[in-house]
């Protein structure tokens, strides 16, 4: 099953890639590495902000997680020209903006986690993972991921 049939199965249309806010690009190659920016959470077209422990559950900030994933498939697709060219999705890094009691954030980034495994498999989707709580994230969104693939 290609990659293509795996996200309509699961219902995903592949977003455009967003405009960066700020001095940076959305993606970099360098030989069979891409490497993608941080996303950050967005829902129903704006920012989805919050912090984790005050006003968002780790249910939501799973779903966050997960749109940020599907946002970061689009991404890679704008980079790569073709998602079955993947090898491997080799790292991701989770920024969950966290009360200071918030312990959960692995939880929330099993939200991004998931769907890669889902999307690419066992093996391909499969990946080291760093989730960090920290204080804030720009313009007050929940959740930020940024990720390392490999391609073919």
């Amino acid at each position: 099953m290609s990659i293509y049939d795996k996200l309509a199965e699961l219902q995903i249309t592949l977003p455009p890639v967003a405009i960066p806010a700020a001095a940076y690009v959305p993606f970099v190659q360098t030989g069979n590495l891409v490497f993608l920016s941080g996303h950050i959470a967005k829902k129903d077209g704006a920012v989805w902000a919050g912090q984790l422990g005050k006003n968002i559950s780790t249910e939501e900030g799973k779903a966050a997680a997960r749109a940020i994933a599907i946002d970061l498939l689009g991404t890679l697709h704008a980079a790569v020209g073709d998602l079955n060219k993947v090898k491997r999705i080799v790292k991701v890094m989770s920024l969950v903006n966290s009360a200071g009691d918030f312990t959960e954030q692995h939880l929330v980034t099993n939200g991004a986690s998931e769907l890669f495994g889902q999307v690419f498999g066992p093996q391909v989707g499969a990946h080291a993972r760093s989730a960090f709580g920290v204080a804030q994230i720009p313009m007050g969104a929940c959740v930020e991921i940024e990720l390392i693939a490999e391609v073919a």
